[in-house]
C-alpha cells in the first residue's frame, strides 16, 4: 500500500484566495463574515454571511464561462488549479488515466436552480436555458476541472452536505493508498449565498438571525443562535509518496487515516450521544496506527448550533478519552460554513496548523456552553507542538467524515 501525502493546496474564500493569506488571516484572529451585499437578505431575517468579495475570476475563466458554468464550478476550478500549479505537476508528463479528481458540493448550482425555475415561472418550459442541467448539477465543477486540466482516471462528486469534501478527500486517500492512482485533485466547493439559499437555510431555523458579525459564529459558546452560511472552495493535491519522491515534489502533509460513519438518526439533528462520530474519529485514528493520545489538535466541525457543538465535544472525548486535553478548536467563527467546501479549507487549516506549529483559535466565542466539557481553544489561538490534527466534518443526513494529517518532517521515514 502507497503512503498518500500532499503535494498542493488552493481555495478561495472570505479570507483569502490563496492558501498562505488564507492562513495569515485565520491565524490573526481575522473574520471574513460581513453584512451580506450580493442582495437584499433584509426579508429572509439573515443579514449576514461569509461572502468572497474579491473573487479572481479573470484568471483562469473568461466571459463565456460566466454564461456555461455556474459560481460553484467557478469556484471550484479556481481552487483545483490553484492546487496544481503549487503542486508543480507537469501532466503533460503524466498518464492522464492515473490522475483524477474528486470534487464534492453539498449543493451544486443553487443559484443557476433559482434562476431558472423562476424563468420558467415567469416564461413557461420554453425558455429555461438548454445548458441549465450541465450548469445545476452537483458533479459538474468535478467535470468542469477534469476537463480543464485533461485528468481522465477516476472523476467523482461526493454530495454528502457538510462532510462532502472531507469524503472527497477521504475516499481520494484511499484510492490512492490502494494504488488506483497516483494523484488526485480533492476537495469540496460551494456557492450557496442567494435567495433560496440564504432563505431555505432560514427556513430551517440552521442560520442565526444576529446581525453583529462578531457575534454571529460563536462555536461553543452559551449564547450561540447557528450557522453563518459561507462559499468557497478548497482544493488538496494528493499523491502518492512513490510518485512525490520520483518528481522530487515538495510535500505539505501526510494523510494517513480516514474515518466514516453515519448516524442514522435524524435528517438534520445529530446523534446527542456522540458515539457514531466517535466512531469515526476512532477509525481514522486507527488506520493511522497511532493511540488516540498522538493527536495533539482537532479542527472541529464547530458549526454554532446548539445541537452540534454539544453532540461533537462529546464525541471527541469519547474518541480521545474522557480526560483528554487535546486543543480544539472551530475556524468557522472566522469563516462561516461553507457546507459542502468546509471540510477542505478546514484540511487545508490543518496542514498549515502542523506546517507553522499554531492552532488556530475559535475567535469571537467567549464564554464556553457549561455543557460542553472538552478542551476549546478560545480566542486567536497559540503556538504548540503538534504532529498530528484531526479534521471533523458532520452533514445533514447523519454523514460523518474525519481525516488524520500528520506534520511532514524531512526527516519522516521513507
Amino acid at each position: 500500500m502507497e503512503r498518500v501525502v500532499v503535494t498542493g493546496a488552493g481555495l478561495t474564500s472570505a479570507l483569502g484566495n490563496d492558501p498562505q493569506i488564507f492562513w495569515e488571516n485565520l491565524a490573526g484572529g481575522k473574520s471574513g463574515i460581513g453584512p451580506i451585499e450580493r442582495f437584499d437578505a433584509g426579508p429572509t431575517g439573515i443579514s449576514v454571511a461569509s461572502e468572497i468579495k474579491d473573487f479572481p475570476f479573470d484568471k483562469y475563466l473568461v466571459h463565456k464561462d460566466s454564461k456555461r458554468m455556474d459560481r460553484f464550478s467557478w469556484y471550484g476550478i479556481y481552487a483545483g488549479l490553484e492546487a496544481l500549479a503549487d503542486s508543480g505537476i507537469d501532466l503533460e508528463r503524466e498518464d492522464p488515466y492515473r490522475i483524477g479528481v474528486m470534487l464534492g458540493s453539498g449543493i451544486g448550482g443553487l443559484t443557476t436552480l433559482q434562476e431558472q425555475i423562476i424563468k420558467m415561472h415567469i416564461k413557461g418550459p420554453q425558455r429555461i436555458s438548454p445548458l441549465f442541467v450541465p450548469m445545476a448539477i452537483a458533479n459538474m465543477a468535478a467535470g468542469n476541472l477534469a476537463l480543464r486540466v485533461g485528468a481522465k482516471g477516476i472523476c467523482t462528486a461526493t454530495v454528502t452536505a457538510c462532510a462532502s469534501a472531507t469524503h472527497s478527500i477521504g475516499e481520494a486517500f484511499r484510492n490512492i493508498k490502494f494504488g488506483y492512482s497516483d494523484a488526485i485533485l480533492a476537495g469540496g466547493t460551494e456557492a450557496p449565498i442567494d435567495e433560496i439559499g440564504i432563505g431555505g437555510f432560514s427556513a430551517l431555523t440552521a442560520l442565526t438571525r444576529e446581525s453583529d458579525p462578531a457575534k454571529a459564529s460563536i462555536p461553543f459558546d452559551e449564547a450561540r443562535s447557528g450557522f453563518v452560511i459561507g462559499e468557497g472552495a478548497g482544493v488538496l493535491v494528493l499523491e502518492s509518496l512513490t510518485h512525490a519522491l520520483a518528481r522530487n515534489a515538495e510535500i505539505l502533509g501526510e494523510v494517513v487515516g480516514y474515518g466514516a460513519t453515519c448516524d442514522a438518526h435524524h435528517m438534520t439533528t445529530p446523534d446527542p450521544t456522540g458515539e457514531p462520530a466517535a466512531m469515526a474519529m476512532k477509525a481514522a485514528i486507527t488506520e493511522a496506527g497511532i493511540s488516540p493520545k498522538a493527536i495533539d489538535y482537532v479542527n472541529a466541525h464547530g458549526t454554532s448550533t446548539p445541537a452540534n457543538d454539544v453532540a461533537e465535544t462529546e464525541a471527541i472525548l469519547q474518541a480521545l478519552g474522557e480526560e483528554s486535553q487535546t486543543l480544539i478548536s472551530s475556524t468557522k467563527g472566522a469563516t462561516g460554513h461553507l457546507l459542502g467546501a468546509a471540510g477542505a479549507i478546514e484540511a487545508i487549516a490543518c496542514l498549515k496548523a502542523l506546517e507553522t506549529q499554531f492552532a488556530p483559535g475559535t475567535i469571537n466565542t467567549q464564554h464556553l456552553d457549561p455543557k460542553i466539557r472538552a478542551n476549546v481553544l478560545i480566542g486567536r489561538g497559540e503556538a504548540t507542538a503538534m504532529q498530528y490534527a484531526l479534521s471533523n466534518s458532520l452533514g445533514f443526513g447523519g454523514h460523518n467524515g474525519v481525516l488524520c494529517f500528520k506534520r511532514w518532517e524531512e526527516t519522516n521515514e521513507f
